[in-house]
């Protein structure tokens, strides 16, 4: 019994997560002005975003059975940075919401499945979808000064790194898992792919009954 609430833990955090706030930003849809308010909405974008933070916890159950899973999540963080430049700078991509929602649905489901994966799959998944995932906190900072935006910047690859990185800490010591078998991890990917399915299907609905 023991293990199967430690398995489904993560599920009551998610759920708990998953009400809208304040619209991914932690500055009342105002931009930070300071380095302090920057970094502090940095630090904050990805934890209030349910669908970021699911997808953070899955790069680090997912990273925690590689040989390298200090380094396997950095893929994902340092695309976060260039897809939030990327916004910056004016580049457009498309359907964002909805790969992000799939992203989290396809990454929970290789978790889920138990299989030992390369590394390097990994992380070009990660990658890949971190370009979005960036692209998408870059909207809370556009038009910020370069002081605050910096800050930002600092602030969401720390906390990205961090959840990523005690999510597979959890994985390994608190749940003793020692390989991408073990129940917990899997039960946490399938909570992470759920909670994708329901991004996912909610930004379909918005697209085809859109006014």
């Amino acid at each position: 019994m023991k293990r199967f609430i430690k398995g489904f833990a993560l599920s009551g955090a998610l759920t708990a997560a998953s009400t809208p706030a304040l619209a991914h930003h932690v500055m009342d849809g105002g931009l930070p002005e300071t380095f302090t308010q920057g970094l502090l909405s940095g630090f904050g974008h990805p934890v209030i975003g349910v669908d970021h933070l699911a997808f953070i916890i899955a790069v680090g159950l997912a990273s925690a059975f590689t040989p390298n899973r200090f380094l396997t999540p950095l893929a994902f963080v340092v695309a976060t940075l260039l897809g939030c430049a990327a916004l910056l700078t004016g580049v457009t991509l498309p359907i964002a919401e909805i790969v992000i929602a799939g992203s989290i649905v396809v990454l929970g489901a290789m978790v889920l499945s138990g299989k030992s994966i390369n590394a390097t799959v990994y992380m070009g998944a990660f990658a890949a979808a971190g370009l979005f995932h960036g692209w998408a906190y870059g909207q809370s900072i556009i038009g910020a000064e370069t002081t605050p935006l910096t800050a930002y910047l600092i602030g969401f690859a720390v906390i990205q790194y961090a959840i990523a990185v005690g999510a597979g800490a959890l994985a390994r010591k608190v749940w003793k898992a020692e390989n991408a078998l073990a129940i917990q991890p899997r039960l946490a990917g399938a909570v992470v792919a759920g909670v994708g399915a329901a991004f996912l299907i909610e930004n379909i609905e918005g697209m085809l009954f859109s006014v």
